[in-house]
């Protein structure tokens, strides 16, 4: 495992050093401390223990002549499987308000996040094989409310944002293979439902950002899943040699994840076995009080009778699971709603099999709930994360700047321990005036509440309620000037200004060369004879 001193917050402020142009950078980076999770694989038969981190990171950018405003957010998620030596690292959301100075640091910074997590010298989980998934969607916002207003953002399109994350996914491999090791295996996937191979390298192609500028042969892209592929072993361990349990399913080998369609469509798959009676909680029976005259046998055939119709209904869940192969899988997900709702979708998956010298050699290796140093309980992470999607907006400039030191403000008092989060007061006309009016039903606000992943239909998993041996890491000022906030200043030359036919060229990915001269002839009108 890598030394507890290698710092994220230091790492990521490092790569924004050379980004072009005079401005500096201002970053909060939130990293919970490990906790218990059964989420990760619902439908696998034993559950893998794992465990799971929350990450939040937020830059903020300040020029000469402007205040600091808040420019890229990542939120993330870190799934540790200690059994199998693997790790997750599932990409939730991206999101930039458009408010930065040209050229965004947005792809710099999430090529240093996923490239810190990649790298096993850097990597800070105890995991000899690594995962990156993510799910590309385009929208016009995600963690910044209301950024879709402004006149200055200007997302990407479907197949440009596909594109944008096969570059930037295509440069951290790149990173990673030049300091790995002769033993390392890089392999990278990624599927766009509804397109052969052949029409997702051609989208790819013509939506290309920006040409590579590395000459060297990187690992090359595989237009697929992973899960039928053995060369990098997959998180979930395979199923015990029991009878029972001997068959694997679909669940052991695709992760679910909040808010993405793949957990959706695997969910309605199993569901799909069970009737809608299974699918309900069995209503509660009234308790007996006492037993008497010999009925004291039908209290366990009762229970052995409700316990095999519950397992009943769970085997031909998994049953049908078992069923579904994964290439099935991902052909029937070309016709899920997310997939053929007119836009184009990706998804994304690297795996990244580096151990460390620091791995191989250590006999014992620590605890998976012990917590590091810098990082922050799991409830404040989820309180900064509320408050920056229901209390903040970022429709205009100044509204942004407002919010900026409204969240920044509250990340440091959270550590200082002070008073709550402040939310913006509700503005409320004159009482008078309210009396005289007729009333009108109170308005739900300009801001949505965040979008959350529906309850799971099937079976729920239970949460892991046993204690954990460690206590939940108190922040403090110490922490927050440590590991929490940083800032760097960048003085670099400024990007070139381009004209509008590199600016085509760059698209196309052709050269550039000089149009040919054209003679425009006139037209001669027909004069009409009068007569």
């Amino acid at each position: 495992m890598p030394s507890p001193s290698t710092n994220l917050r230091d790492y990521l402020l490092d790569g924004l050093r050379d980004i072009p142009g005079t401005r500096e950078f201002h970053i909060h980076v939130l990293v919970s401390s490990p906790r218990k999770f059964q989420g990760l694989y619902p439908f696998a038969q034993p559950r893998p223990r794992t465990y799971l981190q929350d990450i939040l990171i937020l830059l903020s950018e300040e020029s000469a002549g402007s205040p600091r405003v808040f420019t890229t957010a990542i939120e993330a998620c870190v799934y540790n499987v200690p059994t199998t030596s693997c790790a997750i690292f599932y990409v939730s959301k991206v999101d930039s308000t458009g408010q930065s100075t040209s050229p965004s640091p947005a792809a710099t910074l999430v090529q240093s996040l996923l490239t810190f997590y990649a790298d096993p010298t850097t990597r800070p989980v105890s995991a000899n094989h690594l995962w990156i998934h993510l799910f590309a969607r385009a929208q016009s916002q995600y963690l910044f409310p209301n950024s879709a207003d402004y006149s200055g953002k200007h997302p990407l399109s479907d197949v440009k944002l596909c594109a944008w994350w096969k570059r930037v996914l295509s440069q951290v491999a790149d990173a990673v293979n030049a300091r790995a090791s002769a033993n390392a295996v890089i392999r990278l996937y990624y599927v766009l439902p509804g397109f052969s191979q052949l029409e997702a390298e051609y989208s790819m192609q013509r939506a290309t950002i920006a040409p590579s500028t590395s000459d060297a042969p990187g690992p090359s892209w595989i237009y697929g899943h992973p899960y039928s592929q053995t060369d990098i072993p997959l998180p979930c361990p395979a199923p015990t040699s029991d009878v029972q349990h001997k068959q694997q399913n679909l669940g052991h080998f695709i992760p679910t994840f909040d808010d993405d369609p793949k957990s959706r469509f695997m969910d309605e798959i199993g569901c799909a076995a069970a009737d809608t009676e299974g699918i309900r909680s069995p209503p509660r029976k009234r308790v007996r009080t006492a037993v008497q005259h010999g009925n004291a046998a039908d209290v366990p055939k009762e229970a052995v009778a409700e316990k095999e119709r519950q397992s009943g209904k769970e085997e031909r869940i998994l049953g049908e699971l078992r069923r579904v192969s994964a290439d099935e899988f991902w052909e029937r997900m070309s016709f899920r709603q997310e997939c053929v709702a007119g836009a184009v979708t990706g998804f994304f998956v690297a795996g990244f099999s580096c151990p460390s010298s620091s791995q191989s050699g250590s006999s014992t290796s620590p605890s998976p709930l012990a917590p590091l140093p810098g990082q922050v309980s799991c409830q404040l992470n989820k309180r900064v994360l509320s408050t920056l999607m229901t209390g903040l907006e970022f429709s205009t400039v100044e509204r942004s700047i407002k919010a900026t030191e409204t969240l920044e403000e509250s990340i440091r008092g959270l550590c200082e321990g002070l008073a709550p989060i402040p939310t913006p007061p509700r503005t409320t006309g004159n009482s008078r005036d309210f009396d005289r009016r007729t009333p009108e039903p109170e308005a739900s606000g300009a801001l949505l509440a965040p979008p959350s992943t529906p309850p799971r239909r099937g079976k729920a998993y239970v949460p892991d309620v046993s204690p954990n041996p460690f206590p939940e890491p108190v922040t403090s000022l110490e922490t927050y000037h440590s590991h929490i906030y940083g800032s760097i200043c960048v003085s670099n030359a400024p990007l070139p200004v381009k004209t509008r036919s590199e600016a085509g060229a760059e698209q196309t990915g052709a050269p550039t060369e000089p149009a040919p001269h054209v003679t425009v002839l006139a037209v001669r009108k027909k004069k009409k004879r009068v007569e």
